[in-house]
């Protein structure tokens, strides 16, 4: 078992009441790890430590900061197999997914901003009298909140833009998956990096999360996880005119048009509604398909994920592993009672899968896949971030796009077509801020990643994420002609 400790000014610590939260295995139900109970007094400590780190680190030169995130790239790549095994135990998804996606994303991710900074340029616009500069400044400390879906991923993809653009960190990683953030601040321990740049503080969010939250000397927050909270962290953070980022939930449609080699990609569209067992924000919950095509389709889809295999995390041949918490798993099967109540019809899945002994206290779920149901109804509208999709009839290319727009949510659509004309045409009217066409979850790091409406505010990637951790500043320079 493992005892994880607040990293605070380069040291590991307990949190200042020396109270622990205990860590499960959620696909065995074993106790992994421990971690600080901390409150608003080991967020104070962090924050001190980060203001006396921020005058030498910012005033480093910005290819000396991405040196050092060179250098965090390296060291995670060498302990990539333990990066993929913490994360498998700690979030039960299968082995294969968290290197493939997980431990290889957190490696390029600082790889990634570090040389993206060579492409920088500060604009310049010249007058006729005068010549204006933009240059850009460390906003200061940063308050990083990330989920326990992809842990050090999504870590990864805030603290490397953060640090290169020259803040301190104190990141508040979810209390259900801390390993690979402790691993994280063990790296940047083993390399070096200044005492006070980079802190991390474990905690639950209502104690720890809202401390650094409502902290009067963070600068800004970049939140993800869902919307509910996000409301809680824009309410606190908003009237302190803190620069603030939130990437919230979805409610994604993956749109099947009439014309879609449906047949060979197949195993695509599967994997956009279940990839982490649907536990990704981008996951294509609910599927639209048009009626001509819907009974080829539908034999083939339910085929294709009733042999999905569905077990040990470990083993490299599952495709399912458990859902993040016994308590998770109680929500979605509560969403799935709710599908049957209003009308829907469970043609895969929906139980709790026989496992053997081994797994019998594990949050497993088995795919599930509902028909019948109201585009507008609750199950087919509302986030469940679980293994379940909705399937649902168009017949008309304005039905589906109606259908797709009819949520709160707006982050992401997939749209499959032969005619990518067409498909452009009707990602254009979709209300998202992503679109995939004939492929989904393809990403470019340099684009901007975010949605509209309730699935968040803001855009990081690239540069949109140098341009968020940092403040812009104009020099106007008068010339005495």
């Amino acid at each position: 078992m493992i005892h994880v400790q607040n990293y605070i000014n380069g040291t590991f610590r307990n949190s200042i009441n020396n109270n622990c939260i205990n860590n499960l295995n959620p696909a065995t139900g074993d106790l992994i790890a421990t971690i600080p109970k901390s409150d608003l007094n080991d967020i104070d400590l962090a924050v001190n430590a980060a203001k006396k780190a921020f005058p030498l680190w910012s005033n480093l030169t910005i290819n000396e900061r991405a040196n050092w995130l060179k250098k965090i790239a390296n060291e995670l790549e060498k302990r990539f197999d333990e990066v993929a095994k913490l994360e498998s135990k700690d979030t039960g998804k299968p082995i294969t997914l968290a290197k493939n996606v997980d431990a290889t994303r957190s490696v390029s991710n600082f790889r990634f901003f570090a040389n993206l900074i060579e492409e920088l340029e500060n604009p310049e616009f010249g007058m006729d009298d005068a010549m204006n500069t933009i240059i850009r400044k460390p906003a200061g400390i940063a308050g990083l909140i990330t989920p326990w879906n992809l842990p050090l991923y999504l870590l990864s993809w805030k603290v490397a833009p953060a640090l290169v653009m020259g803040n301190c960190v104190i990141a508040k990683p979810s209390e259900l998956t801390p390993l690979t953030a402790n691993l994280l601040a063990e790296v940047i321990s083993d390399i070096g990096l200044p005492k006070g740049v980079f802190n991390i503080i474990h905690g639950y969010g209502n104690e720890c999360g809202q401390s650094l939250v409502e902290h009067p000397d963070i600068n800004l927050i970049s939140f993800t996880g869902g919307t509910q909270t996000g409301k809680i962290v824009a309410k606190t953070a908003a009237p302190m005119f803190k620069k603030l980022s939130l990437e919230l939930g979805g409610k994604n449609a993956t749109i099947i048009l009439e014309d879609a080699d449906f047949i060979s990609n197949i195993d695509k569209i599967a994997r956009s509604a279940f990839l982490n067992q649907g536990q990704v924000c981008l996951c294509g919950s609910r599927i639209l398909v048009h009626e001509s095509i819907y009974t080829p389709f539908m034999e083939n889809f339910v085929k294709h994920v009733s042999s999905m295999r569905i077990g040990d995390p470990l083993d490299e041949n599952t495709a399912l592993g458990s859902l993040i918490s016994l308590e998770h798993r109680e929500k979605v099967e509560s969403y799935i009672e709710l599908a049957i109540e209003e009308g829907g019809k469970i043609l895969l899945g929906g139980k709790r899968p026989e496992l053997g002994e081994k797994f019998s206290r594990g949050a497993f779920l088995e795919p599930t896949i509902i028909e019948g149901l109201k585009f507008n109804s609750r199950t087919s509208t509302e986030e469940i971030f679980g293994p379940v999709v909705t399937i649902h009839r168009f017949k008309q290319v304005e039905d589906a796009i109606k259908i797709a727009n009819c949520t709160k949510y707006g982050l992401a659509a997939s749209i499959w077509t032969k005619d990518t004309e067409l498909g452009e045409s009707i990602a254009k009217r979709l209300d998202t801020g992503m679109v995939w066409i004939n492929c989904w979850l393809h990403r470019d790091l340099r684009v901007p990643f975010g949605g509209v409406k309730s699935s968040g505010v803001g855009r990081e990637g690239g540069f949109y994420s140098l341009e968020f951790f940092t403040e812009l500043q104009n020099i106007c320079t008068f010339y005495d002609l």
